[in-house]
């Protein structure tokens, strides 16, 4: 454990100290708020037909809705004979347990992956995921929405009109963190992340690689698969 720590001070300086932090908070809040106006305006791209394979078979792009008129893909990275796939996508997938709070929002959350549907199923039970998964492997989807076969990961946002299907939002890399609870918590800790990348006082422990306190797709079996509980 570092010896480094914040300075010790009286609780007006402490308190005077906040007050002026809270200022940039409350302005990166209400900038977040006019990012998410810019976003509602954005145009959108109709999507073809696509056909992607569910737990049950065939399904339509718009039948992934199940009747909600919204819906948020998560593109989960997946390697060809791998045992265990990405650590990053199959963590950070872990944490959305309880989806039903969409439902009032006519919307629904759900993983695209290329991996082929039943080796797909078969490592959403091993690792303990609860969100619904689709496959791709057998449509050009994934590639035509940021995440072809052997790509990255990407977060896309759809919208139905009766079968049609529109793009409307896509990211990738870092700006999947706004769906997250995960970084935002860590970087509440005074330490933070302890990345290289990080700006931290001198003294405070960083340096590590991005990801390098990441649990593996193993730990992520142990702490949520099954006989966890």
């Amino acid at each position: 454990m570092t010896t480094a720590m914040p300075p010790v001070v009286d609780g007006d300086t402490w308190q005077r100290e906040l007050d002026e932090l809270r200022i940039r908070e409350k302005a990166a809040t209400r900038e977040l708020d006019a990012v998410a106006a810019q976003r509602r305006r954005l145009p959108m791209v109709r999507m073809p037909d696509y056909t992607l394979e569910g737990e049950n078979g065939p399904v339509s792009l718009a039948d992934v809705f199940e009747g909600t008129h919204q819906l948020i893909v998560y593109n989960h990275m997946w390697f060809e004979g791998e045992e265990w796939q990405c650590p990053g996508c199959t963590g950070y997938t872990a944490q959305f347990t309880r989806l039903d709070f969409l439902k009032p929002y006519d919307a629904r959350f759900v993983i695209v992956t290329q991996g082929p549907i039943d080796e797909a199923l078969e490592y959403k039970r091993r690792v303990g995921n609860r969100m619904t998964w689709y496959s791709t492997a057998n449509s050009p989807f994934g590639a035509d929405v940021g995440a072809p076969p052997g790509g990255g990961f990407a977060v896309n946002v759809f919208l139905r009109d009766g079968d049609t299907v529109y793009r409307t939002w896509h990211t990738n890399g870092r700006g999947t963190e706004q769906l997250s609870h995960t970084f935002p918590l860590i970087d509440l800790l005074p330490y933070g992340r302890r990345e290289a990348w990080q700006d931290s006082p001198d003294g405070w422990p960083k340096g590590e690689e991005a990801g390098a306190r990441w649990g593996s797709s193993q730990d992520i079996a142990a702490a949520y698969g099954p006989g966890s509980e």
